[in-house]
């Protein structure tokens, strides 16, 4: 049944269908995928050695956090240079080996870029702290008078996501306490200036940088941001970014001008796909109030994408689901784009235990409905990604020791809400103690973050023997979905289904649809399903369960 039907790619063909469209792209967290130097640290020659997994596994590409030189105060998100390989990660030529390895597999890689902020070590940065008040060097970030008669409080009241005051105090190069410089996450990221020329002309020798040496695009770090309000005036809830741990600060983030960036960049890529053909990718992380919102970042101009957070952070509750997937469907396609969607990343609690929260630890009703939830996004039209270990059905680790944690969140705030280390344990790949084939090196290499002795259970050698495992679940979604022309990019039919019950049609008679109550009801088919997310006998569709089928009726 796997190998009935042709390729949708086939069938629309490159010119007419571009690849992004309904692409699914694995997320690759570099320094906890495979360590192959024994430092216990994931990098570049690791996620080459990792492609054939990644094939086999069926996505159409994958996404790299930073790796970039950075002093690692946000593994990677303080970026102090934009165009080389921290030796952490390896270096420009293993770079080269892993992008060349990666199209010979047919997968394309796209890159993890930080435009809003970099590290207090950027070249920019250091000159900055060295320069005088109103200098061109300053002006490249947002540096501001202190308020009150000595300068001694920060310029306005805005918090950072991470906690704290958003603003840091330099002392001058004469010794003096000086002016302060904006940083809207950890004091070691200070934001730059985008109402500065230079700074978009130096991300534009970074795309360029990156696109001359071959990646299909790039992911977009905190798309809703670059510009604050030129003012910087007081916010009306200066805490809203800490205690939410999203953009909300209307100040700081979704200013109107970012879109002039996005468009730039869109005619830089779509000048490299001019010369051969090949269409390069901008998908944004953009964390904004509405769908209305979000829809503007996907104009056919702008973002070929940007990440649908809002499947994420549903509850689950049919009704909840329904909800946002219908406004998505409405505001984003109706711009001519896709809906992006996303149920994991790197910085959000693992869906399986999300799901299972508040109920016991051991239930397996969040892996249930982890494994629906996987199903109903494969189903969804437009483009998915996925978390790496998300298709293992690792849980948040959640009881990491404080001495342990690296988050910066913690380190400024000594409170564990909302730290994102459980989600970025190393992956285990084989054997039944700590590392779990993660690093080469010799016996008792530690990974740099500890793996729980349960992790033997979701090791990819385990879940690759085991039929009935996440594993095969996500690669048996991913297969159907690249044969059956119903599925990927286009429309989307609602069916009538009882309360509790979500269900759908796509193109000629691929239905799907979810239960997200606890007992059994009657399936929308009668037959066999294509294929399912736990046992489903014909005629039933049970409690936390999703389902496919082929309706030829």
């Amino acid at each position: 049944m796997h190998n009935c039907c042709p390729s949708q790619r086939q069938v629309n063909g490159l010119n007419r269908h571009p690849w992004w469209r309904d692409a699914v792209i694995y997320q690759v967290y570099v320094r906890s995928f495979l360590d192959s130097t024994g430092d216990g640290i994931g990098d570049l020659a690791g996620v080459r050695a990792g492609l054939p997994y990644l094939k086999k596994l069926g996505v159409d590409g994958i996404w790299l956090s930073p790796f970039y030189p950075s002093p690692q105060h946000d593994h990677g998100y303080d970026v102090a240079s934009y165009c080389d390989v921290d030796p952490l990660f390896g270096d420009l030529a293993e770079f080269d080996l892993l992008t060349a390895a990666a199209r010979r597999f047919g997968i394309r890689v796209l890159l993890d870029i930080v435009p809003n902020h970099c590290s207090d070590e950027h070249h920019w940065f250091r000159q900055a702290l060295a320069a005088p008040p109103g200098s061109r060097e300053r002006g490249r970030f947002h540096f501001a008078d202190g308020r009150g008669p000595d300068g001694s409080e920060p310029p306005n009241n805005w918090h950072s996501m991470f906690g704290g005051p958003a603003w840091t105090r330099v002392t001058e190069a004469d010794g003096r306490p000086g002016q302060w410089y904006l940083h809207m996450f950890a004091p070691e990221q200070p934001d730059w200036n985008w109402r500065t020329p230079e700074v978009a002309a130096e991300f534009d020798q970074v795309l360029r940088f990156w696109l001359d040496r071959g990646v299909d695009g790039f992911r977009i770090d905190v798309a809703a941001g670059l510009f604050k309000h030129p003012e910087l005036p007081d916010s009306p809830d200066p805490e809203a970014d800490a205690r939410t741990r999203d953009s909300v600060n209307p100040l700081a983030w979704n200013q109107a001008e970012v879109h002039d960036v996005w468009r730039h960049w869109r005619t830089v890529c779509e000048e490299y796909t001019a010369r051969d053909g090949r269409e390069r990718l901008l998908v944004g992380e953009v964390s904004v109030p509405t769908a209305r919102d979000h829809a503007l970042y996907v104009r056919p101009d702008e973002l070929h994408q940007a990440f649908f957070f809002d499947l994420l952070s549903a509850p689950w509750d049919a009704d909840a689901f329904r909800k946002v997937i219908g406004e998505a469907m409405q505001d984003i396609a109706g711009t001519g784009s896709t809906v992006t969607w996303v149920l994991n990343n790197h910085d959000q609690v693992r869906s399986v235990t999300r799901y299972g929260e508040p109920t016991p630890e051991g239930s397996g009703l969040g892996a249930a409905r982890a494994r629906a939830a996987a199903l109903l996004m494969l189903a969804l039209p437009g483009a998915a990604y996925i978390y790496q270990g998300e298709e293992l059905g690792l849980p948040e680790v959640v009881d990491l020791p404080d001495d342990v944690l690296t988050d910066p969140i913690f380190r400024r705030t000594g409170s564990r809400a909302r730290i994102r280390d459980g989600c970025r344990v190393p992956l285990p790949w084989s054997g039944q103690a700590s590392p779990f084939g993660f690093t080469s090196g010799a016996e008792g290499a530690r990974p740099w973050l500890p793996q729980p002795d349960y992790f033997a259970e979701y090791a990819t050698d385990r879940a690759l023997a085991d039929t009935r495992s996440f594993w095969h679940l996500y690669r048996d979604g991913l297969q159907l979905r690249s044969q059956l022309p119903q599925l990927g990019d286009g429309p989307l039919e609602w069916l009538d289904t009882p309360p509790g019950v979500l269900g759908f049609i796509r193109g000629d008679g691929l239905v799907c649809a979810v239960n997200f109550g606890t007992t059994p009801t009657a399936a929308p088919v009668s037959g066999t399903p294509l294929l399912a997310s736990g046992p489903c006998p014909t005629g039933i569709l049970p409690g936390s369960t999703a389902a496919w089928w082929i309706n030829d009726l």
